[in-house]
């Protein structure tokens, strides 16, 4: 064989090795905690949700850990992630003491993503049976109203500049309960998209109506009020909106 041929297919070979190597040395860029919701009417996202977030980690690299044991919220625990994905877990289903030590890791500049029930907060839920979570509505900035009907309805991006709305169409149509408030957050948030009422039948119009936002106060906050519908683990606009949240939440800068 010609000798610059040989060279050839052995750097050529080493080359396929060496990439092989690092391929296989990549080590996942952060870790995600997702606790979900035990609720009955949550079931079903438990089936869809765990190949949904298993692959969305391995096509971009990170680690994710999936389950709805919430004693799995404290602070020895949570150090092991740079993100926590509240996927419809309620404030009032978690203990105090997990709430303390959620609320220690966002306050240490840790991500956090809420889908849809994971936003739940408000006057609505307030006990004399036990302490509210004035934080966590405060962090949220608006409490929970009751919702309408599930329906279609139209998701308007307001705010194209921001990471998580990369890629995303102006506008696209959900099957949602579409949470209303008591109350507009916008004053308290940076929204990132609405609702657009014109599209369904509300239960008490806002007329502003965000359903997707970040809070400034906190390093790496977003919310995102719609998730209702397990089927939209297939949709490629959800599934594009979750993956951007968990990234950005979990970017070091």
């Amino acid at each position: 064989m010609n000798p610059s041929k040989r060279a050839l297919l052995l750097s050529a070979g080493v080359a396929a090795v060496l990439l092989f190597m690092s391929s296989w040395n990549k080590r996942p860029t952060f870790k995600a905690l997702v606790v979900l919701s035990k609720a009955k009417d949550h079931v079903r996202w438990k089936e869809a949700s765990v190949p949904f977030l298993e692959k969305m980690a391995t096509e971009n690299n990170f680690e994710v850990t999936i389950t709805d044991d919430t004693s799995l919220i404290n602070k020895e625990n949570l150090a092991r992630y740079k993100v926590f994905v509240q996927f419809h877990l309620a404030s009032f289903d978690m203990s105090y003491s997990q709430q303390a030590a959620l609320q220690d890791f966002i306050e240490a500049g840790n991500g956090w993503v809420g889908i849809h029930g994971g936003g739940l907060t408000g006057s609505i839920f307030k006990s004399e049976k036990r302490k509210y979570w004035q934080w966590f509505e405060d962090f949220i900035g608006a409490g929970y109203s009751p919702h309408p009907a599930f329906q279609n309805g139209t998701l308007v991006v307001e705010d194209k500049s921001h990471p998580v709305m990369k890629g995303l169409p102006g506008k696209f149509e959900v099957k949602d309960e579409w949470y209303e408030f008591d109350r507009n957050p916008r004053p308290n948030v940076r929204v990132l998209a609405t609702a657009d009422e014109s599209t369904y039948q509300q239960k008490k119009p806002m007329g502003d109506h965000p359903m997707i936002w970040s809070n400034g106060k906190y390093r790496r906050m977003i919310y995102i009020a719609i998730g209702h519908d397990p089927a939209l683990c297939g949709d490629a606009n959800f599934q594009m909106l979750v993956r951007n949240a968990i990234l950005w939440a979990g970017e070091k800068k």
